[in-house]
């Protein structure tokens, strides 16, 4: 077993995308995958929540976290898109305390917000406020998500990059291929 901050980075290196551009930013991202890690490792499940512009995405993470060709445990990760609630339609504290307390009694092991995009998206306002969401948030830099510009040309790689990363990482804790200790 070695530490995650170690692993995160042989990860980067031997990844045939070509992340190099993660090698300087793995400081940043390992306390927050460290805490998305402990949360799965809980039992919470993912709520995946995107700004309109990555719903692509959303699917996109939803479909290859859990494949049937990965030889772990599926993963309680649902995609907000899918409930029957319109998130957009939350837009003030009372709605999203009622949300929020749906969310609570239906899943009783906790839940983590998982949200890509932008901080100014109506569906961000939620998730902001939620203690331990997990946030790669774009165009505002905000403490514990990991910043991302949205006008990048290379956006859309980096983010199937990030989702494999933290898919392996999904696969290193699940699997005691590194220390709990030094996560978050």
């Amino acid at each position: 077993m070695q530490k995650f901050l170690k692993w995160t980075l042989e990860a980067i290196r031997e990844d045939e995308s070509l992340m190099s551009w993660m090698e300087e930013r793995r400081f940043e991202w390992v306390p927050l995958a460290s805490s998305a890690l402990k949360n799965i490792l809980c039992g919470h499940t993912f709520i995946i929540i995107t700004d309109k512009e990555r719903e692509w995405f959303g699917k996109y993470l939803l479909s290859s976290l859990n494949r049937f060709d990965k030889n772990r445990p599926f993963l309680p990760i649902i995609n907000f898109n899918e409930l029957s609630y319109n998130i957009d339609e939350a837009n003030n504290k009372e709605k999203i305390n009622v949300l929020e307390d749906m969310l609570s009694i239906s899943f009783s092991n906790g839940y983590t917000f998982f949200y890509i995009g932008k901080s100014d998206s109506p569906r961000a306002k939620m998730v902001k406020h939620h203690e331990g969401s997990f946030l790669w948030m774009m165009d505002e830099q905000i403490q514990n998500s990991f910043y991302l510009n949205s006008s990048d040309e290379l956006l859309d790689i980096k983010l199937i990059q990030l989702s494999r990363l933290f898919d392996k990482s999904i696969d290193a804790a699940l699997f005691s291929e590194i220390t709990m200790d030094d996560l978050g």
